[in-house]
């Protein structure tokens, strides 16, 4: 897969409420986060690195990442500032290069989070309805502090319901969310797109489901399966799109007079323009695409996924909601472009 741990450790809060103490009480807790980045990235030649070598691992793994906690915020305590503080001091003495992340990020109000020392990187998790992201995909991230810690999305994902994931009456629904979430999960990667000099890494949540009555625990979810057969939901194709045309430098982009979000990336390397372009509304809408300092070639590629807002995927009908793939023509400065109603698309548009 080519991918590399973000390595989360235990940081002595469980939940309904009951938490370890900062200090000797915790210390057993910091040694078994140390020994556990021991087992992971220690020469075979080390105590817990020849346990992983002894399991058929012998080269250590990479890792950059760890994580104090998980959803720290739940503890009313006020515990988590000294905890982290307490993690981070013992990882970096021995482990400096390490990138240590607090679970506590910046959605939550100041005196939940870390303030005695500072993250490296901070981690929120949003689960927001797509009218909620398509408001948060206008600039949210543009108000952040530049020299603060860096964002790890580590839980996100649009739900299309007037009620939340964790009400009961999600039983009642589809595992897998539809066309109208993707456009919601859509909008919210432009953003993060945008801003990824701030946000380094993001993770859909949940990623599987099983989807065979009474097996799973929550939606919407990202990919169902059965004994037998698996989908994609709208959604995934929707990052999918995202994931897999992306370049390596940032492009400013602004989209005026539109509701149509946009985020433009550029490789370096195959000289290739990526437009990521999201239309919420119910209507086609065109859209003037104005690009300066680089000459156009006159044919692009257009990858699109487009639905009824209610259309989905399913087990048996895994294919209902797919990307296609057409041609651009007469592709020059200031050309329009239409997208579709409830329609995201990647323009592929190459550099002479």
């Amino acid at each position: 897969m080519n991918a590399e741990p973000v390595l989360a450790v235990y940081a002595g809060y469980s939940l309904k409420g009951a938490y370890v103490k900062p200090g000797p009480d915790l210390a057993p807790y910091v040694q078994d986060a140390l020994d556990e980045i021991e087992y992971v990235t220690g020469p075979a030649t080390s105590k817990w690195g020849s346990l992983r070598a002894k399991a058929g691992h012998p080269a250590p793994f990479t890792l950059t990442y760890v994580e104090v906690g998980n959803e720290d915020f739940f503890d009313r305590s006020g515990s988590y500032d000294q905890r982290f503080a307490q993690f981070n001091t013992a990882i970096k003495a021995r482990y400096p290069n390490l990138q240590i992340i607090s679970t506590v990020g910046f959605e939550h109000p100041e005196n939940q989070r870390v303030r005695s020392v500072t993250p490296d990187v901070v981690d929120e998790h949003y689960y927001r309805t797509v009218d909620a992201f398509l408001r948060a995909a206008r600039g949210q991230y543009d108000k952040y502090d530049r020299k603060g810690p860096k964002i790890f999305v580590g839980e996100w994902g649009a739900y299309e319901t007037p009620f939340e994931p964790w009400n009961p009456r999600s039983r009642g629904e589809a595992p897998t969310p539809n066309m109208r979430a993707a456009i919601g999960d859509a909008a919210w990667m432009t953003e993060m797109e945008r801003n990824s000099d701030l946000v380094i890494m993001n993770c859909y949540a949940p990623l599987l489901v099983n989807v065979n009555p009474g097996a799973r625990q929550w939606r919407p979810n990202l990919i169902g399966y059965d004994a037998l057969r698996v989908y994609g939901s709208p959604s995934y194709h929707a990052i999918k799109l995202f994931a897999t045309n992306v370049g390596d430098e940032i492009l400013k982009a602004n989209a005026t007079d539109t509701d149509v979000l946009v985020s433009v990336t550029r490789d370096s390397r195959s000289r290739t323009l990526y437009a990521k372009l999201v239309n919420p509304g119910n209507a086609a809408s065109p859209v003037q695409l104005q690009v300066t300092g680089a000459t156009l070639r006159p044919t692009a590629t257009a990858l699109t996924l487009a639905a009824d807002p209610q259309a989905t995927n399913s087990i048996d009908a895994p294919d209902r909601v797919v990307p296609v793939t057409s041609q651009v023509t007469g592709v020059a400065p200031g050309f329009t472009y239409t997208v579709p109603a409830n329609g995201v698309v990647v323009l592929k548009l190459g550099l002479r």
